[in-house]
């Protein structure tokens, strides 16, 4: 997965944009994909060192994957970009 961040200023709460493309699979695993990629930003969104905008582009690599792969590549990602405290 791809990830594109802006940091927010102040007490802004974070967001999350997920893009999906059609090379990812069919719309039943796009949305799949959508779901877990959501569900692993909810578990972790108050672990961000500063509130941010974050935008993740999942990578045809993510279809057919169980939620703790998924939350593990999340939490890597974020972490090699130094978003966790």
């Amino acid at each position: 997965m791809i990830a594109n961040w802006l940091q927010l200023p102040g007490a802004e709460r974070s967001r999350l944009g997920v893009v999906v493309s059609k090379k990812v699979g069919g719309s039943v695993v796009r949305s799949r994909v959508k779901r877990l990629l959501r569900e692993s930003f909810r578990l972790h969104q108050y672990e961000f060192a500063q509130p941010l905008d974050l935008v993740l582009v999942a990578r045809p690599s993510i279809a057919g994957r169980k939620f703790a792969d998924v939350e593990r590549d999340f939490l890597g990602t974020l972490r090699s970009a130094g978003l966790l405290k």
